[in-house]
């Protein structure tokens, strides 16, 4: 009967590792899609564009230096 009940511990053990192992592959595998899917969207310029007039050479301050 020992030999049983240490088998199934071992058992357990080693289910439960390998539950954590493919728990960490299935993060692993979200992260890496979202990841590529974010990098997809930062490639497109024309709809990620926002124009900013004081890199214009003809922009001219409002401040005043004092």
């Amino acid at each position: 009967m020992k030999k049983c009940s240490k088998m199934k511990k071992i058992m357990k053990i080693v289910a439960i590792c390998i539950a954590i192992a493919g728990f960490c592959t299935a993060v692993c595998v979200c992260v890496k899609k979202y990841l590529d899917k974010k990098k997809k969207n930062e490639g497109n310029t024309e709809e990620n564009y926002v124009s900013c007039s004081c890199c214009d050479e003809e922009f001219k301050s409002e401040t005043v230096a004092e």
